[in-house]
């Protein structure tokens, strides 16, 4: 059954093949990025200690380097649906899927062509940062996601100049506020360009008096340091120490060479994430930004801009992350789109065309090595019904490509597909992952709630464990056994710490085992021959439970 025309030619399409493909990814650990552990471990010591405002390690430690929002974020999820990782990541996904509609509300407001909203909702859709930030409960996706709702007021400011409606100041100014409960100085940066190209822009300035709007402004303010009041008061000045170390200090770099090597990778990196899409925008490409740039110039001087503040501001970093390109990618992708559309329909389509055919065969390619430990290793019964849509949509894609109406959509479902057979190969590695594994197996044993429980080993595997004990239990990290206090009773350790306990003053059982995926060949050479629970237990990443025995 064909969908409805508005579903292919809008937002509504990308949305649905956003949020269906990308979920194996986001609502379990699959992947755990080591950043997310400073926001699930700060939300669950939240629920337990009724503190919603100081945000703690996982060690006892407090922690001043991020605004407030993204622990919210984590909390809401928890305290919606429980403890889980799925609860955990949840608001990042919908944040992530959101910026596909308000890129097209954004592309509505400030062009006629029927065809850019489309273009620009897919190409954000398939940008791969904004996947994999959607996939993680980090503050990365709700800061673009603040930055883009802030760009739609902009877009809203332009699009009606010295008539705009309040409203679109209150967005902006609120949606700058939010950002900047999120992760804080970036968000003000870009905002304060964004002002500062309204008033001064060359095409269509506005007053200062229209855009410096007293209570939308003070509003944004408001939200936008309420954390930062609540901590002065109550720690004193001394937390901005460590807020101010990470904006400024060990982010901001000073070397000339260092910050060349950036500047390039910011602007290299800027293109080529863009996935397929760059490759067809290349040719002529100075001819089509000309001709872009003068369909709409007060809009697309914004996106420029931005595009080059952030690529600046990501130049001048210590430290070089993908991610911190991000906030401008919704708008970058609008003149991407843009671009693209300036190029002959024909040879469009013939590129659209090869890069479908392209990315079909990466994922015919996926399906068949995942074949491998569907087939060798045990899997639930949901995994095979994974591989059998992941393979019937690739066919029906194919099918679809011979209309060249549907190339778009093709194209850019494909390249979502990818990430949905990805799941496949990463599922027997993960999942179930250390804290579900460990949760059971507290369960079985009758271990009493409200016990305190240490854990000796990497904290990335730690915040992953107390998911899955979730409030019930309270578990603190230790870096060696001497630290960890005699009231604690328990303890969950990894292979190595376990062979440091002293002998006869503890009893061990395994609580989990996952497969290591640098022993992939290992695994491999298991299934062929059929002894992969021996090659588990050899070669896979174990944790123990722990118990101190009586003297």
């Amino acid at each position: 059954m064909e969908l409805p025309r508005r579903w292919i030619e809008g937002y509504q399409l990308p949305l649905a093949a956003f949020l269906l493909l990308i979920a194996p990814f986001a609502l379990d650990f699959h992947l755990h990025y080591p950043d997310e552990m400073y926001y699930t471990d700060a939300a669950i010591q939240m629920m337990q200690n009724g503190d919603y405002l100081t945000t703690y390690l996982g060690n006892g430690e407090l922690r001043f380097k991020k605004p407030i929002l993204t622990y919210w974020a984590v909390l809401a999820g928890f305290k919606t649906l429980g403890v889980s990782a799925l609860s955990s990541r949840l608001l990042f996904l919908i944040a992530g899927a959101a910026l596909i509609p308000l890129v097209y509300r954004i592309v509505s407001l400030i062009s006629s062509n029927s065809r850019l909203p489309q273009w620009s909702a897919w190409i954000v859709a398939t940008h791969p940062i904004v996947i994999f930030s959607s996939t993680r409960s980090i503050p990365d996706i709700l800061l673009v996601f603040f930055m883009t709702f802030a760009a739609l007021g902009v877009a809203g400011l332009i699009h009606n100049g010295k008539k705009a409606p309040k409203k679109y100041l209150w967005l902006f100014y609120l949606s700058l506020g939010l950002a900047f409960e999120v992760k804080g100085l970036p968000a003000a940066a870009l905002g304060l360009i964004a002002v500062a190209y309204l008033r001064f822009n060359p095409w269509q300035p506005l007053s200062l008096k229209q855009l410096l709007y007293p209570p939308a402004l003070l509003s944004g303010v408001a939200i936008g340091l309420f954390w930062f009041v609540a901590m002065y008061f109550k720690f004193g000045p001394v937390y901005l120490d460590s807020f101010f170390e990470d904006q400024l200090g060990m982010r901001v770099g000073s070397r000339l060479l260092q910050i060349i090597r950036h500047l390039s990778l910011a602007l290299l990196l800027m293109l080529v994430l863009f996935v397929p899409w760059f490759i067809p925008a290349i040719k002529n490409v100075k001819k089509n930004t000309i001709a872009v740039f003068h369909e709409n110039k007060v809009f697309f001087g914004f996106v420029a801009l931005w595009v080059v503040s952030i690529i600046a501001m990501t130049g001048l970093v210590s430290t070089f992350y993908e991610r911190y390109l991000l906030p401008v990618t919704p708008v970058a992708a609008i003149g991407l789109a843009g671009i693209l559309l300036k190029r002959q329909p024909e040879a469009l389509n013939t590129s659209l065309n090869v890069a479908a055919w392209a990315f079909l065969g990466i994922n015919w390619l996926l399906l068949a090595v995942a074949l491998l430990p569907i087939i060798g290793l045990e899997n639930p019964p949901l995994i095979y019904i994974q591989w059998v849509a992941g393979l019937s949509l690739s066919l029906f894609l194919a099918f679809k490509l011979a209309i060249p109406a549907y190339r778009l959509q093709v194209l850019g479902t494909s390249v979502l597909l990818v990430f949905f057979n990805l799941s496949l190969l990463s599922h027997p590695l993960s999942i179930p992952h250390q804290g579900v594994q460990v949760r059971r197996h507290l369960e079985q044993q009758s271990i009493p709630e409200n016990s305190q429980i240490a854990f000796l080993g990497h904290p990335h595997y730690a915040s992953k464990i107390r998911i899955g004990l979730g409030t019930a239990y309270t578990l603190k990290t230790f870096k060696k056994l001497a630290e960890v206090p005699e009231q604690f009773r328990y303890l969950i350790c990894d292979g190595a710490h376990l062979k440091d306990l002293p002998d006869g003053a503890f009893s061990s059982d395994l609580a989990s085992l996952n497969w290591d995926p640098k022993y992939w060949q290992e695994m491999v050479t298991a299934i062929f021959s059929g002894e992969t629970n021996a090659a588990k237990r050899q070669w896979g990443k174990k944790y123990y439970w722990v118990e101190r025995l009586a003297p």
